[in-house]
């Protein structure tokens, strides 16, 4: 399987490989998160994947949306479709891994816990801010804002593939981010990052890679805030 690339041994001027220069710490931060930790060796506590399973149901919700605007404004018709195919496609995917685990944490059905559970401030912060991007920014603004949710999750993914976890659903979570399906998509949207980052100027660059750094951190703070198990302070 061909790595989803993140170093920079290449020192090219790829605009991805700008965009990942500004996260590389976040990115081990969130390797070296108790979350993750947790999953790889099978120590993480139930209630703290439930939360991440609930919150990331309502965070999907937004981030289609997020990828709608996304393929709305990209720059050509060829872009508008292989953005929407890629992104939407493991979008689709992702939803259905979501469904199967809340059907295995007894959250799926009607009037399960799910349906009622509130969007808690980690996850409204961080979907307010995608939005709020794609809507009001550029077209490589949106792009760069919705990219760490791929690509932090390939990386993690292929990062833990490597041991896996003995908890079969952990061991199932951890493998569907590190097949090589979803390894793939990732790869393709960063093709098109670079392909749009060659015609920036450098302060359309400097605004992207801020949106990048800002939602890469955000991952981080979505998986602290289910390993917390975060609540409305009031």
């Amino acid at each position: 399987m061909e790595p989803v690339r993140s170093d920079r041994s290449d020192r090219s001027d790829r605009f991805s490989d700008e965009l990942w220069h500004s996260a590389e710490s976040t990115y081990r931060a969130v390797l070296d998160h108790p979350f993750l930790l947790g999953l790889a060796d099978g120590t993480l506590p139930r209630a703290a994947f439930r939360h991440f399973v609930v919150q990331d149901s309502h965070y999907l919700r937004d981030y289609a949306r997020a990828l709608a605007v996304c393929a709305a404004k990209a720059p050509t018709e060829a872009d508008v479709r292989a953005f929407a195919d890629d992104a939407v496609g493991a979008l689709a995917a992702e939803q259905e891994m979501h469904a199967a685990f809340l059907k295995d944490l007894g959250l799926d059905g009607p009037g399960a816990p799910v349906d009622d559970a509130e969007v808690l401030p980690t996850t409204r912060a961080y979907t307010s801010y995608l939005l709020a991007t794609v809507y009001g920014g550029s077209f490589a603004e949106g792009l760069a804002a919705v990219l760490p949710c791929y690509w932090i999750y390939a990386r993690v993914g292929e990062a833990l593939l490597r041991t896996s976890s003995p908890d079969p659903l952990y061991a199932r979570w951890i493998e569907s981010y590190g097949d090589e399906s979803f390894q793939a998509v990732v790869r393709r949207v960063l093709e098109l990052t670079d392909r749009v980052g060659a015609e920036l100027s450098p302060l359309e660059r400097r605004r992207a890679v801020g949106h990048f750094a800002t939602t890469a951190r955000y991952e981080w703070m979505f998986w602290d805030a289910a390993w917390r198990g975060e609540g409305w302070p009031v």
